[in-house]
């Protein structure tokens, strides 16, 4: 048995669908195991092209089962929404191949509102939140004023429940920011149209992993973002809400007995970064439009641009420890066939030392970067399926990376499709 988690080592963005739509081959079960619906993984095969943001990236494998564990931040209306989108294009979602947490806190519809408000009042100091309601809705899951999946099953004591939290939620929305409340009948509506709609699909997913790990099945838990957006770990508060960390797969799942035997970290072969906080590797101008263009890089979610840079070494050998990576999908290296020279961040310059060490968040805006240049490959490398089909100073470029990083690569992604990989084993 197989219990491997995919995730992301460093601002979000690095492909992680596309290594979990490539290797569920391999796995009878994909956990989505915390986040929510404020970011995307990209994934291209036979059924077209995807933005899946809260569905498992497994769920194109027809004899893959997809859960949606507790540590979820689960949008019923988003969720449906997506759900329509992947069944109108020829996907079948059952709830045997589909099933979600009941212990999942569902975001209700003030958390978008607040999530809105709340950056609006904060001005030229925003987050960049993706106004999801991600934030809002994590500040209630610990206050213990959310909803659980499961209660959808007990309408008498849902409606209750639901009320006072409504008179509660009201006196922030209107006091505080000068908002239109909510009333019952908006609730009820929002239940009816979406959670009934969701409400088959839930169940005892712990049961059901508890099982499947007795099966000995192979389960693979899929991260949303990366190291660097972890609530503890990363640029805070620039981060996300949630732990993105392989480490917390097991309590997000939703089966906190099992152990994590392979974690691989997805690393793009330049950077990215989407939303506001230190970027010390970030790129400007005409180099970095070209980049953008180069790599398509704008939100799944948003489609607002990325920050782009080049390959960050000291944030993503950073992100490799704090992930407990065991090996690297280098995701995206076909995209820099274009350049002749090609930047790579070596170190930063803190305090007029240079350093290889990730500062504390604080100090990050008065790192710089320090910048190597390799040589380019400036040919077409995406029909190499061997790792000798490569040039050799793209070689040399991922080698330079998996030294300095401490991680063996073993997968290197030279395009969108899912057999356009190199396997380096």
């Amino acid at each position: 048995m197989s219990n491997c988690a995919i995730v992301g080592i460093n601002w979000g963005d690095e492909g992680k669908g596309r290594m979990v739509d490539l290797l569920t081959e391999d796995f009878d079960v994909v956990v989505r195991f915390q986040g929510g619906g404020n970011a995307g993984h990209t994934v291209i095969n036979r059924y077209g092209k995807f933005a899946l943001h809260l569905l498992p990236s497994g769920i194109f494998r027809p004899n893959t089962v997809n859960v949606l564990g507790n540590g979820v931040a689960l949008d019923p209306e988003n969720l449906w929404t997506e759900m329509q989108e992947i069944m109108n294009k020829g996907i079948n979602l059952t709830p045997d191949n589909l099933k979600i947490s009941d212990h999942a806190s569902l975001l209700l519809p003030w958390h978008r509102d607040l999530d809105e408000l709340e950056e609006m009042r904060l001005k030229d100091k925003k987050y960049g939140s993706t106004k999801q309601g991600i934030a809002p809705f994590y500040s209630d899951k610990y206050q213990k004023k959310t909803i659980l999946a499961g209660e959808l099953f007990y309408p008498q004591q849902l409606r209750a429940h639901l009320s006072d939290l409504l008179d509660w939620k009201n006196l922030t929305l209107t006091k505080v920011y000068g908002a239109s409340g909510y009333t019952m009948e908006m609730l009820d509506q929002w239940i009816e149209t979406y959670c009934e709609k969701i409400k088959p699909y839930i169940c005892n997913t712990g049961a059901f992993l508890k099982d499947a790990q007795s099966r000995g099945k192979n389960i693979l838990f899929e991260a949303q973002l990366g190291s660097l957006r972890d609530l503890d770990y990363g640029i805070y508060p620039y981060t996300t809400s949630s732990n993105t960390t392989a480490a917390y797969a097991p309590i997000g799942s939703g089966i906190p007995s099992a152990k994590i035997t392979d974690v691989i970290g997805v690393v793009k072969a330049y950077s990215t970064c989407v939303g506001e906080g230190p970027f010390v590797c970030e790129m400007f101008g005409e180099e970095a439009e070209e980049l953008r263009k180069a790599g398509f890089e704008f939100g799944a979610k948003t489609g607002r641009p990325r920050r782009v840079g080049p390959i960050d070494i000291v944030a993503t050998r950073y992100g490799v420890e704090v992930q407990a990576a065991t090996e690297i999908a280098l995701t995206k290296l076909d995209v820099l066939s274009y350049m002749e020279k090609i930047p790579v961040c070596t170190s930063y310059i803190l305090d007029g030392k240079e350093t290889d060490e990730f500062p504390f968040p604080s100090a990050l805006s008065n790192a710089k970067p320090v910048i190597r240049y390799f040589d380019g490959w400036k040919c077409d490398i995406s029909n190499a399926r061997k790792w000798e089909e490569l040039p050799e100073a793209a070689q040399k470029y991922v080698e330079y990376i998996e030294k300095t990083v401490g991680c063996p690569i073993t997968y290197v992604s030279v395009g969108p499709e899912r057999d356009s990989i190199i396997i380096r084993k």
